[in-house]
């Protein structure tokens, strides 16, 4: 298994689709199926029937997973920049390719 390049916690940039430009934190990566969930983005809506759980009804929000190649870790100037690893003090880390940054 390789390392991953996109973590939960990481912020992010989308690339293509919806909501290309937008930004957002990552809630969960699924790496077996290459796909990310983002807060706030891609949000599809379901219309629920009232029940005994939910008298009310109403629509839920949730977002959908986004595939791992539309969306690109966000530079601290919040442009989309590749990721690398590199060993610095003997510990393999994260770098942004752009600013050089460890992440």
């Amino acid at each position: 298994m390789s390392a991953a390049k996109i973590k939960k916690g990481d912020k992010i940039v989308v690339l293509a689709g919806k909501d290309k430009g937008r930004t957002g934190a990552v809630l969960q990566v699924m790496p077996k199926e290459d796909k990310v969930l983002v807060e706030g983005i891609n949000v599809h809506a379901r219309h629920r029937k009232p029940d005994q759980a939910n008298p009310q009804g109403g629509i839920d929000r949730k977002p959908a997973p986004l595939h791992i190649s539309n969306v690109a870790v966000a530079d601290k100037d919040g442009k989309p920049t590749r990721v690398r690893f590199e060993d610095r003090d003997g510990k393999k880390v994260r770098v942004a390719v752009k600013s050089g940054e460890v992440l």
